[in-house]
């Protein structure tokens, strides 16, 4: 199998504060991982260093076998913890920007997903709940064929209802040959769509695992298994 995403002893400090120290990752195509880790553990940082918005202190992360480049971004789709579109904008006038800027945009999935939302292209960001901006940009980041999709927190500002529909979303909008790194700490509510679960602590990784591997192993499940590994 091809290895979508590798990082080698990678490092990212921020003046003395080491927010990776020494990541090594293998991870292969067709499978959806779960980065998992308190606040601070350094996930963000994973995932920002991946898509090219930081640059690492040491080590390197390579993308289909490249270094972070504009090749690379071309291979991303990056969903932010936080609301990145103009709030001004139409939800058919997103549609138009990410079809100017990503070749493998498929506009037909996204109006598809939008329709079965009854999310209306006419209204503006600036009119719609939280949730509904959550999933317009989720909606947005799937319907890339991207190699690799970069997902942080996608579920952590949402009602229950609306977390299911993310996560159906996810699972049935990726393509085959690429890999799926979802970022949380709502652990209960992804793991049931997890392959491989990664365990990330004060900037290091202490686990990475297939989850039904560690499920038999541990006889917890992976929430049950996190909460243990991080007790206060």
């Amino acid at each position: 199998m091809m290895e979508t995403m590798v990082c080698k002893d990678l490092c990212k400090y921020y003046g003395s504060v080491k927010a990776l120290d020494g990541v090594d990752l293998h991870l292969e195509e067709g499978r959806i991982v779960g980065l998992l880790g308190p606040n601070g553990s350094g996930k963000t940082t994973l995932i920002k260093l991946a898509s090219r918005l930081l640059v690492p202190t040491g080590g390197e992360v390579r993308i289909c076998g490249e270094l972070p480049s504009p090749a690379t971004k071309a291979m991303v789709s990056y969903l932010p913890d936080r609301n990145y579109l103009p709030d001004w904008m139409k939800t058919g006038e997103l549609l138009d920007m990410y079809q100017d800027f990503f070749d493998d945009f498929d506009r037909g999935r996204a109006v598809n997903m939008l329709n079965a939302l009854n999310i209306d292209l006419n209204m503006p960001l600036k009119k719609m709940s939280k949730g509904t901006k959550e999933k317009v940009q989720l909606i947005l980041t799937m319907s890339r064929h991207a190699k690799l999709y970069l997902l942080d927190e996608p579920i952590a500002g949402v009602d229950p209802a609306a977390r299911d529909f993310i996560l159906r979303t996810i699972i049935s909008n990726y393509d085959e040959n690429a890999t799926v790194l979802i970022s949380t700490h709502l652990i209960a509510d992804v793991e049931n769509v997890l392959d491989e679960a990664i365990f990330l602590k004060e900037g290091k990784v202490v686990l990475h695992q297939n989850v039904d591997e560690l499920r038999d192993t541990t006889g917890k499940s992976v929430d049950e298994y996190f909460r243990e590994v991080f007790k206060c």
